[in-house]
């Protein structure tokens, strides 16, 4: 049996029940006399993977909406103690949410009554969202196993239970849980013991931290607010924690009012934009990555000897922008069509640079297309592909063999984080990114007992660490540090904020 799952009536077991073959709904009855007497018998003759209490409930919270599914974080009985604390709840929350359905996340109070009026505004001030007679007693048996709750509003504290409203409210509870029951299954499937394997080097790079603290200086030294030209690194969550310190985030410089200050993002800028600046009088702090401005000053050596230059890289992203506007005439590379389309004035007088988040292999494969055409072709002294970047695929190499999944940490517009998936997936390996926790999918982890996790370049290690405690609350993990190599590279900050 891989699901256990307790309803009080049968109208929710009807709701809750599905065509899953290892799903065994108990229902109790209603109070917790007698969800305690079906949990003790469940439990001596079920050994289920996982155990879910669910059903309707009433709502505690002012503007609550009927058909609200409360995800429990916390049950507590009438008295406040906590009975059981739930770590799968913001897992099993977003996967809920990802199907549409309206999801809160909450603590459930179990009482041994129906309770009205001011008793409901007692149980919200001990923190509750929803209320209930059954959870608490059920969860008071010591299961082996995960364990789930997922209530739904039926009626709230403005239009109690037994008004022409609360009927409504019924049916929309009841919809709630038949669209929740596919999702408590597949959350069941995935629970078990998995075995982590953290591949290392992962999430901040030097360039990055050196980004992220000067965004930090300079509001401490200029003062809020402090705008950033694109963002500072790709990272929604870096983003999101320097606006709540005062950081403004810009697309262009006409955003930026006269005379403030402006931080470059660490993907570069092109002349243009400096000069823009320096035009209008803002006060610049540079964070461009030194290993961005290496290829910068690359560019500006080939083409003062008077090089045709070619750029490996991504169009669109802020460091191919940045890169492309150094010098005019600046051909971007995507792939091997590009190559053959490329015309030369003169082939003995050609050059590439790359940019410096891609995957080596596809550098390399490029350079050689552009090799065979034009066997003159020089290159930068040394690689432009970040340090970062390379130790960061190679770890994901290291471990991908062993992995039944590799989850990458980053947000999507992170070219780094994208090649880090794409450089499990051609090891052989399913490979998925995710921004933080809540884009697990629990489908991807029916059947995956070992899972490997990285993080781009971008990304805080805390959302490692974040995603290692939701699967936690699936099963026991173990956690198997896999280090390629350690980094201790350290970049000076921007004068403007030493």
């Amino acid at each position: 049996m891989s699901l256990l799952l307790f309803a009080a009536l049968r109208f929710e077991a009807r709701a809750l029940s599905g065509r899953h073959p290892s799903t065994f709904i108990v229902r109790t009855g209603v109070g917790p006399a007698k969800a305690t007497r079906a949990a003790q018998r469940s439990a001596l003759t079920h050994r289920p993977a996982a155990v879910a209490v669910a059903g309707v409930a009433g709502g505690l919270r002012p503007g609550m909406v009927p058909g609200t599914l409360i995800v429990a974080d916390r049950v507590i009985d009438s008295t406040g103690k906590t009975v059981a604390e739930l770590p799968s709840a913001q897992l099993l929350a977003a996967n809920l949410a990802s199907r549409g359905l309206k999801v809160e996340i909450g603590t459930i109070v179990s009482c041994d009554r129906v309770v009205h009026g001011r008793a409901r505004g007692d149980l919200a001030a001990l923190g509750a969202a929803a209320v209930d007679m059954e959870t608490a007693a059920i969860l008071a048996e010591p299961w082996d196993c995960p364990v789930a709750v997922i209530r739904a509003v039926a009626d709230t504290p403005e239009k109690e239970l037994w008004s022409v409203a609360t009927l409504a409210g019924g049916r929309k509870a009841l919809a709630a849980l038949r669209s929740a029951a596919p999702v408590l299954e597949e959350w069941a499937a995935a629970a078990g013991p998995r075995t982590v394997l953290l591949a290392g080097p992962r999430s901040f790079c030097a360039g990055v931290e050196r980004a992220i603290e000067t965004v930090k200086r300079s509001l401490e030294r200029f003062g809020a607010p402090v705008y950033v030209r694109r963002q500072i690194v790709h990272n929604r969550h870096v983003v999101q924690e320097l606006e709540t310190k005062g950081a403004v985030f810009v697309h262009e410089l006409d955003e930026v009012p006269d005379g403030a200050t402006v931080v470059f993002s660490a993907h570069g800028v092109s002349p243009s934009i400096r000069s823009t600046a320096a035009a209008r009088g803002l006060q610049v702090v540079d964070a461009t990555c030194p290993l961005v401005a290496k290829v910068h000053h690359e560019v500006n050596r080939f083409a003062g000897k008077g090089y045709q230059i070619v750029l490996i890289g991504h169009a669109g992203h802020d460091e191919t922008e940045g890169t492309l506007g150094e010098q005019e005439g600046i051909t971007l590379i995507e792939n091997e069509n590009d190559v053959e389309a490329l015309v030369v004035e003169d082939p003995e007088k050609l050059a590439y640079i790359t940019q410096t988040t891609l995957a080596p292999a596809d550098v390399s494969h490029l350079v050689g297309a552009l090799s065979r055409r034009f066997p003159a072709i020089v290159g930068p002294h040394a690689a432009d592909i970040c340090y970062a970047t390379q130790n960061r695929q190679e770890a994901v190499l290291a471990m991908a063999d062993d992995c039944d999944l590799v989850a990458v940490v980053g947000s999507p517009n992170s070219s780094n984080t994208a090649r880090l998936v794409e450089v499990a997936t051609k090891a052989g390996c399913r490979a998925v990114m995710v921004d933080d926790e809540k884009d697990l999918q629990l489908g991807w982890l029916k059947g995956t007992r070992t899972l490997g996790v990285t993080a781009g370049a971008s990304a805080p290690p805390v959302l490692v660490d974040r995603l290692i405690d939701a699967l936690r609350g699936l099963g026991p993990v173990q956690v198997e540090e896999r280090a390629v190599r350690v980094e201790n590279v350290n970049f000076p900050l921007p004068m403007e904020v030493r």
